[in-house]
């Protein structure tokens, strides 16, 4: 699914128009990128947790030439499914 197919999967299962569903998602995806660019996190019952989680600066190898570099400290976007949602693949 990408976001097009949500837009869609929306509209339709909440009976609006694919302009109104569009506001809808993308004002989610705002939502939970302004909660985690301030080291927030997004915690939806059932479904999951989004948040951020730090990397360590460190050595990596460039793979063409087999030189080492180094990698910077990153903040990197984390999901943690719920128990619903685990339960609803298995």
């Amino acid at each position: 699914m990408n976001k097009t197919d949500l837009i869609e999967f929306v509209a339709k299962n909440a009976k609006i128009t694919k302009a109104d569903s569009e506001k809808a998602v993308n004002a989610v995806f705002k939502g939970i990128t302004h909660t985690l660019s301030k080291g927030g996190e997004a915690r939806f019952v059932g479904f999951g947790t989004f948040a951020v989680s730090k990397r360590k600066a460190r050595t990596g190898r460039n793979p063409r030439t087999g030189a080492e570099i180094k990698i910077a400290a990153s903040s990197v976007a984390r999901f943690r499914p719920g128990k619903e949602l685990k339960d609803s693949i298995n």
